[in-house]
């Protein structure tokens, strides 16, 4: 089990930690009490793989262990586990899991896990019905399902840019596979960030195969973000990194300068969601609040923060709040080629920056330097639950895995110029879960 579910053993760490902190108050009939409840959840997860079924956990003992240990200490384990821990446990341990207990007993607390899942669902912003949609047998594989597929449509473990792609490999461990300039021939070092700009004469270039990050080791990642020529990288604890060139303001730290390794960007917290852009980046917070930051316009118009800055200025250095989107509670965002797509939990779309071809779905090709609504999926009376973007096209989908594109032709579903975004036809009769978008590429995974 410790090899195969790191996640489950940290969780009961921090829990343990927790404990620990009371012990010095316990009384010594407080302390015998905590001491025989170790002692059992020792002895149940000591026992070999095999003895992890629904027939094993429904034991005289398993019983006996979950009418001693208080709802509340499950329900910070629980609280701790990430979504595919969360599942294995459900799918083994059925006092977790089944919505009546069985057999009854009015000293267990069944359905703990549909309840830590309705809480990430509705902290996420999906909608969650109080009767089971047609087709689904339980809550808990129905909920599993809907955060799982919502997780990835916010949590990209592949990132490509100009000349490198990083991946999220096993167990979080971030890696990079690259193009690097070489200044001392036969001197090769981190292997993380280093293109041909600026190189010296007669510099060699070497391709490095996919290589741990080594500053990263240490640090748990679930998603990674690739701009033009920077990187982001978001932590299992909120915590956003950046690195690269920050020669647009595209890195988010305060002193403006390149750095060729994983650097934390000190103004966020409790991050959900990253992307990245040609010349800027943006972070959403776990309150549903929506940061940029980089360069603030192109000659073709503005690229898409959101706000308006000093006439002045040509960058926003650091993560700035897009104030015009305070009212609203944001759960997905795409960068295009100067513009930013966000989705909120209501289901709205909002777009904003440079639009040309249509890009931003209101009908016509003028930029829009704040966030405006689409109208025109609002007046379908859908539920939109995600957003992709590629450089001059758009994609949403709807709650019920349906696809909207608009924006250049090319790779927007539809084949020619679309200023208002139209239902892809080609996509009829089938239901996406997740789709994506990439210079001029699209792609739609079905259920």
């Amino acid at each position: 089990m410790a090899a195969r579910h790191p996640a489950a053993l940290a969780a009961l760490r921090a829990v343990a930690a927790q404990c620990q902190a009371h012990a010095a108050s316990f009384t010594d009939g407080q302390a015998a009490d905590g001491l025989a409840i170790t002692e059992g959840l020792r002895a149940f997860f000591q026992r070999p793989a095999a003895a992890f079924s629904v027939a094993a956990v429904t034991t005289a003992q398993s019983l006996e262990l979950f009418s001693v240990v208080p709802p509340e200490l499950l329900s910070i384990i629980l609280s701790q586990l990430d979504i595919r821990a969360l599942a294995y446990l459900a799918a083994t341990c059925r006092l977790l899991w089944c919505d009546v207990p069985t057999p009854p007993s009015p000293l267990l607390m069944p359905g703990l896990v549909e309840t830590e899942l309705r809480r990430r669902a509705e902290a996420r912003g999906l909608h969650v019905g109080s009767s089971l949609p047609e087709g689904a047998l339980s809550w808990v594989p129905y909920l599993l399902n809907c955060n799982f597929h919502d997780a990835l449509r916010r949590e990209a473990p592949l990132a490509v840019g100009e000349d490198h792609s990083h991946f999220v490999g096993r167990e979080g461990r971030l890696h990079i596979a690259c193009r690097r300039t070489e200044i001392t021939a036969g001197k090769v070092g981190e292997p993380l960030l280093d293109h041909d700009w600026g190189s010296a004469a007669g510099a060699s270039t070497v391709f490095v195969p996919p290589t741990l990050v080594p500053s990263m080791h240490a640090t748990r990642i679930v998603s990674v973000a690739s701009g033009f020529r920077h990187i982001l990288a978001l932590s299992a604890e909120g915590e956003v990194y950046s690195w690269g060139d920050d020669t647009h303001g595209s890195l988010g730290h305060a002193d403006r300068s390149a750095t060729a390794g994983p650097r934390r960007i000190e103004m966020l917290a409790r991050v959900n969601s990253i992307a990245a852009g040609d010349s800027m980046s943006v972070a959403v917070d776990d309150r549903g609040r929506l940061f940029t930051w980089g360069r603030a316009a192109w000659p073709e118009g503005p690229t898409g923060l959101g706000y308006e800055l000093d006439p002045a200025a040509e960058l926003q250095p650091t993560p700035k709040r897009v104030d015009a989107l305070a009212e609203d509670c944001v759960v997905g965002v795409a960068l295009g080629l100067y513009f930013t797509l966000a989705v909120t939990d209501a289901g709205a779309v909002f777009s904003f920056g440079s639009s040309r071809h249509g890009a931003l779905g209101h009908g016509l090709s003028m930029s829009e330097v704040l966030p405006r609504r689409i109208e025109a999926l609002t007046e379908t009376g859908l539920r939109f639950v995600a957003v992709a973007a590629g450089a001059l096209y758009s994609l949403a989908l709807t709650e019920e895995g349906q696809v909207y594109g608009w924006g250049h032709g090319y790779a927007n579903g539809h084949g020619q110029y679309q200023l208002t975004p139209q239902l892809v036809a080609a996509l009829a009769g089938v239901r996406a879960l997740l789709v994506y978008a990439w210079d001029c590429s699209s792609c739609a995974v079905t259920e």
